[in-house]
C-alpha cells in the first residue's frame, strides 16, 4: 500500500478510515469530472461559441441604440437649418418656390394618372410604397428645397 500524506494525519480508528476514504473518492470525482470537462473540446467549443454569441448580441443593441440616438440628433440639426435657411428666404423666392410647387404638383398628378392607366400593378404598389414615404417626410424635403433655393441664389450672385 502506498503511503498516506505526511501532511495529513492517519486515522485513528476503521471508522476515521472509511471517512477519509470516502472524502478522497469524492475529491478525486470531483477532479475527474473537472478533468473530463476540459478536455470535451466539443462542449467547450459550443460554450464559447455560446458566449461569442452573446457578446454580438449585446454589442448589436448597443450599436443599433447608438444609431437610432444618432439619427435622431442628425435629423434634428438638418430640420433647424431647413427652417434657419428657409427663414432667411426673402418673399419673392418663397413665392417662386410656391409656384414651382403648385405647377410640380399638377405635373405629378398628370403623371400619376398616365401611370395608373399604363403601368402593371406591383410596380405601382412600390411606387405607392415611395410617394407615402415623400408625403411622410415631405416638412425635410421642403426644406430641402429651401435651401437648395438659398445655395442656387448664393451662387447666381456671385457670378453677376
Amino acid at each position: 500500500m502506498t503511503q498516506p500524506p505526511h501532511d495529513e494525519p492517519t486515522a485513528s480508528s476503521p471508522e476515521e478510515l472509511r471517512e477519509q476514504v470516502e472524502q478522497t473518492r469524492t475529491e478525486l470525482g470531483e477532479t475527474v469530472e473537472a478533468l473530463a470537462a476540459k478536455t470535451d473540446v466539443k462542449a467547450r467549443a459550443q460554450e464559447k461559441a455560446t458566449e461569442v454569441k452573446e457578446q454580438a448580441a449585446a454589442r448589436a443593441g448597443e450599436l443599433k441604440e447608438q444609431a437610432v440616438l444618432k439619427t435622431g440628433e442628425l435629423k434634428a440639426k438638418a430640420i433647424d437649418l431647413a427652417h434657419q435657411a428657409q427663414d432667411r428666404l426673402p418673399d419673392p423666392v418663397k413665392d417662386t418656390a410656391a409656384q414651382a410647387a403648385e405647377q410640380a404638383r399638377a405635373k405629378a398628378a398628370q403623371a400619376g394618372q398616365l401611370w395608373q392607366d399604363k403601368a402593371p400593378e406591383p410596380v405601382r404598389q412600390k411606387t405607392a410604397q415611395g410617394a407615402q414615404l415623400a408625403r411622410d417626410n415631405r416638412n425635410l424635403l421642403l426644406a430641402a428645397a429651401g435651401v437648395a433655393a438659398v445655395v442656387w441664389l448664393a451662387c447666381r450672385r456671385r457670378k453677376g
